[in-house]
């Protein structure tokens, strides 16, 4: 049977957590972990539920953008603060799946699950965004291209908890777009992010590969549909019911020219 554990405050739960390490699953909104367990691909011994614990909800913005691990979708879609200053990110929230999931999926829990389809993760990278996890010992931040590190796998301690994502400031233009291949589906068959900073350009492409792929080499290249092009040539795409891996080559060439033609990019 399993046991569910519901601490209260963040000390209980890092305390449990590194007691447990991976003996426990950490539940957040649990959309995607209910998943697996009804498919019987995970039968955890313990639950560790960061439901009650409080403080790890919440949006604020003093010179960055902070989002509190346990904030779901649905508030980052809705919040007037990420609405006008990233706005291409409360865009990219709001394409998740449908309102009932968004109503319950959380920050840090898509970025736990590393699941290659999700949307948030390919804008929080190109925005330059830094995942905090916390342990006993302190906490650190992690680049959100250094914390996915293969399907379903992530750069986290066994004994750490994501507890915010912090997202600068500063880009002048960003897009997310997001391609489905099956009109039923809510999952992408590529997902493409770019931003401005500074006058460089940073673009994501996700929802192809094991992570989130950037090449900073090839956003130097002036024009959007050579980008487009070398990036298509770069990127070793998976194969899944979504499309395979020659098909998504030639939608990642052409949804990358459309992402920096939205922008408005030249060199």
């Amino acid at each position: 049977m399993t046991e569910w554990l519901a601490p209260t405050s963040l000390e209980q739960a890092l305390e449990l957590r590194a007691e447990l390490g991976e003996e426990a699953t950490v539940v957040a909104g649990g959309t995607f972990v209910a998943i697996l367990i009804n498919q019987r691909l995970l039968a955890p011994s313990a639950l560790l539920s960061l439901s009650r614990v409080r403080g790890l909800d919440g949006i604020s913005a003093d010179g960055e953008l902070v989002l509190g691990a346990m904030t779901t979708h649905s508030a980052v879609e809705r919040s007037p603060v990420v609405r006008e200053g990233w706005p291409a990110l409360a865009h990219a929230f709001s394409l998740v799946a449908s309102p009932r999931v968004r109503n319950q999926a959380t920050v840090g829990g898509v970025l736990a699950d590393a699941d290659y389809a999700s949307d948030p993760p390919a804008m929080l990278a190109a925005l330059g965004a830094r995942a905090v996890a916390r342990s006993r010992s302190g906490e650190r931040e992690i680049p959100i291209e250094e914390l996915i590190t293969g399907y379903y796998e992530t750069s986290l301690c066994p004994d750490e908890l994501i507890t915010e994502v912090r997202v600068p400031a500063g880009a002048e233009r960003a897009v997310y777009r997001k391609f489905r291949s099956r009109s039923h589906e809510d999952r992408p068959c590529v997902a493409v992010a770019a931003a401005v900073a500074g006058g460089r350009l940073r673009v994501v492409v996700g929802a192809v590969a094991a992570t989130p792929q950037h090449f900073p080499d090839l956003c130097e290249l002036g024009d959007p549909a050579e980008i487009g092009r070398r990036y298509a040539e770069a990127i070793d795409p998976l194969s899944d019911v979504r499309g395979s891996a020659g098909y998504r080559r030639r939608v990642i060439a052409v949804e990358v020219r459309r992402a920096l033609e939205e922008l408005g990019w030249t060199s």
